[in-house]
């Protein structure tokens, strides 16, 4: 009879067990969210992943690929989401990767998946385009169906790098001794046409008789390019080079460095994100032209996570919009040009100068000037 008594206790201590360990799983789990929650559309931050795929200039490109990622481990941080899990990178080590990788990363069901330059713009637009349910976001670039109608699941950020790259041209017009400044490109692109006119017209806003030269090295990728080009630049007299090269513009870091080491100062504008530690020691970084990839990527990411992805829409980021501006670092910069800077951004931000990106808009300006 005890045994009876015994047995039946047990039984009824496993029941109560049972049902109090069902009581706190928090629901039943449906693929990786959990049920009731949705993919990050009730507002909060759980079980919300997103990722991103870099161009070939990799993740440590020390620029373009590098800020998009700090922002999004800020956005992993603010949100207690975990780093290699909820958030993640690819690397694209060809442009044969660009579709496999978005691929991968819709299939293990991120809730957002960015395409890091506008490079990966026909491989963002076949993904969308494959998969209607996942939702994608490009940076500098607009994808549209063949029709030319923007696509529901994918929002395009693209930025006014002109208006950016104009102010640090005023830097270098005001800062030039020997009256020769060098623009680096890294492909040739709509892109970076707009990085090279807005520099251009910086220049001679306020140093008409400066003499730029202009080269692309037809790679973002190729820091040994971008050291040969800065080369040839530095010994036809230039002292100030802008590069706009992603991690090719590390090896216009690299000749500036090698010849301020040998007592020929020399500066660099960097791109994309402050890159004054990059001209350490040496201190050869004048300024840099800061597009702000990192708050792009961080705004859509928690737009998306609150249940207000912008698919189908254009987002343009310019000065106004705080997009693209001159880095934080601006010891190097002397008062005239912090003024000058500051005077012109003001009347950029209200439409009294029109800064050109393209070849076309650079002959009207100069035409108007």
């Amino acid at each position: 009879m005890r045994l009876k008594k015994m047995a039946l206790t047990l039984v009824f201590l496993l029941m109560v067990s049972t049902i109090l360990s069902a009581c706190g799983s928090g629901g039943t789990k449906t693929g990786n969210t959990s049920e009731g929650e949705g993919n990050g559309s009730n507002g909060g931050d759980k079980d919300f992943r997103v990722a991103m795929v870099t161009d070939t200039g990799g993740v440590n490109d020390k620029s373009f690929n590098q800020g998009a990622w700090e922002g999004l481990q800020k956005f992993a941080k603010d949100h207690d989401l975990k780093i290699g899990s909820e958030v993640k990178y690819l690397e694209s080590q060809d442009a044969t990767d660009y579709e496999p990788n978005l691929n991968q990363l819709i299939h293990h069901n991120y809730d957002l998946v960015f395409g890091i330059g506008y490079k990966m713009a026909d491989a963002v637009k076949t993904i969308a385009q494959q998969n209607p349910d996942a939702k994608l976001a490009i940076i500098d670039s607009v994808v549209t169906n063949d029709n030319g109608e923007m696509l529901p699941n994918v929002a395009s950020i693209t930025f006014k790098e002109q208006q950016g790259s104009f102010l640090v041209g005023v830097a270098a017009g005001i800062m030039t001794k020997t009256n020769k400044v060098g623009f680096i490109g890294g492909v040739k692109s709509a892109v970076i046409s707009r990085f090279e006119y807005g520099f251009m017209a910086g220049v001679k806003a306020v140093n008409p008789d400066a003499v730029i030269y202009s080269q692309y090295a037809a790679s973002f990728a190729d820091a040994a390019k971008g050291e040969q080009i800065a080369n040839t630049m530095y010994s036809k007299g230039a002292d100030i080079i802008f590069a706009a090269a992603g991690a090719t513009g590390n090896g216009v870091f690299t000749e500036a460095k090698n010849r301020t080491k040998n007592g020929d100062k020399v500066w660099v504008i960097g791109v994309d994100r402050d890159q004054y530690e990059e001209g350490l020691p040496e201190n050869v970084t004048l300024t840099s032209m800061v597009k702000h990839v990192d708050t792009a990527v961080y705004d859509v990411s928690k737009k998306t996570m609150n249940g207000n992805f912008p698919g189908g829409k254009h987002v343009l980021l310019g000065l106004k919009e705080d997009g693209v501006g001159i880095a934080p670092h601006k010891e190097n910069l002397s008062d005239e040009a912090l003024e000058k800077i500051k005077a012109y951004k003001e009347k950029i931000i209200n439409g009294d100068i029109q800064v050109p990106g393209t070849k076309e808009e650079w002959e009207q300006y100069k035409t108007n000037q």
